[in-house]
């Protein structure tokens, strides 16, 4: 009899813990580290939850990155695990590995990485994946496939959602088509139906990454963004809530932020959409404009069972992310009788 498939759990089954990192690469971060860093740090503490949450492993360069996370992180310190070593930036949810699950056991995908389209190649950044496993202990499959984690989305019941800009675009995956990929995730991921949806965001670093898009908040079950009548993103968030209504999933949406502009008036990706789902509580990225509360009480209501917060992700955004880029969990096997 052969054995059960590995399969990719969804964001809301338990973790036994989230992996992320201390931004320190100055080059990334246009308008200074300290903001981002205290917003990721705002992030940690909040997953923390006061000893009720899940263990947050932080990556950090050496021991004085970890002496000025600590000291941002107060008494929420003694739920983090600082793990020193070599890695870009913050960006877990890409560059870690994709960790998979079959009854009593956990596995992990590895990918391939190419610094999102050879747009940022960042020393450190390709070994992340096989670091994090090495400290875990977790044994993992490589695959002949270029992905990042923020590119796909799954609700753990077989269904994935990804995008044409992203996955089927001439630079990371240049020989493969759709089938091919399709065929991969499936293996890699335990997936039985793949939803693809077209276009990301305006001036998105990462060329479409699910995860600013559209999210499952439950099996079948999609949030998205609803566009004012003068969003930059209209065309894009309608086309996205087209195409999942024609792929008979339910929609539940939240408000746009808009126009949301870094220090230079560039339009920025800013999205409700790139939120963390904690054991606890659901970390949610505001930007300082009229949506937020609206967006942050609609993505509460998803969640009834956990305390939804606001916190600010504008200067998390200028680095080409928000709060779900950041990290990557790490599914609990004693909840999970897959």
């Amino acid at each position: 009899m052969p054995y059960p498939k590995f399969t990719m759990p969804a964001e809301w089954t338990p973790h036994d813990a989230v992996w992320t990192a201390w931004p320190h690469d100055a080059d990334q971060w246009l308008e200074g580290l300290e903001e981002p860093r205290r917003a990721l740090m705002a992030m940690v503490a909040a997953i923390v939850d006061g000893g009720r949450g899940e263990r947050v492993e932080l990556l950090v360069r050496d021991k004085a990155d970890e002496a000025k996370a600590r000291l941002l992180l107060g008494s929420a310190a003694s739920g983090v695990h600082f793990r020193h070593g070599k890695y870009g930036d913050v960006w877990l949810r890409d560059t870690g590995p994709i960790f998979v699950t079959r009854a009593g056991e956990l596995s992990a995908a590895r990918f391939g990485f190419d610094g999102w389209g050879g747009k940022y190649v960042m020393e450190g950044d390709p070994e992340v994946a096989a670091r994090v496993l090495a400290w875990t202990g977790v044994r993992g499959a490589c695959w002949d496939l270029v992905l990042e984690g923020g590119a796909i989305e799954v609700d753990g019941e077989g269904m994935l959602m990804t995008t044409r800009q992203c996955l089927l675009g001439p630079v990371r995956n240049p020989t493969l088509d759709a089938e091919a990929i399709e065929a991969r995730l499936r293996w890699a991921l335990g997936v039985e139906k793949i939803i693809w949806l077209d276009q990301g965001l305006l001036n998105d670093h990462t060329d479409g990454h699910i995860d600013t898009l559209a999210r499952f908040v439950a099996p079948g079950v999609v949030a998205c963004m609803e566009p004012a009548s003068d969003d930059p993103n209209r065309d894009a968030m309608q086309s996205i809530i087209d195409d999942l209504e024609a792929a008979k999933l339910e929609v539940v949406t939240v408000p746009s932020p808009g126009a949301v502009e870094d220090a230079a008036g560039n339009l920025m990706p800013a999205s409700y959409m790139n939120f963390y789902i904690a054991n606890t509580v659901v970390v949610v990225p505001t930007y300082g404009v009229d949506a937020d509360s609206a967006a942050v009480h609609a993505i509460g209501a998803m969640f009834p069972t956990r305390r939804v917060i606001g916190l600010p992700g504008k200067a998390v955004v200028v680095g080409g992310g928000a709060f779900h880029c950041c990290t990557q969990q790490q599914p609990s096997l004693a909840s999970l009788s897959r």
